[in-house]
């Protein structure tokens, strides 16, 4: 539990960018087929998660080490 109270932001980010990517499938995607990412749905859903994913990491707060 708190490894996702940890990265909770980032979760975030995976999970709207899954639906963006699904929803940019079927929306617009790859009429012909020979487009990488937009012609299958789990390739367009895991490349916009990960963008998401790494999007809003940018806004995550991270911890400083204190040294003694």
């Amino acid at each position: 539990m708190q490894l996702i109270l940890k990265y909770k932001l980032t979760l975030l980010g995976v999970i709207l960018g899954a639906g963006v990517g699904y929803w940019y499938y079927s929306n617009i995607g790859c009429e012909s087929g020979t487009c990488v990412i937009t012609s299958k749905p789990v390739n367009s859903t895991l490349y916009f998660a990960l963008m998401g994913g790494l999007v809003f990491n940018i806004f995550e707060k991270k911890q400083s080490i204190k040294k003694n």
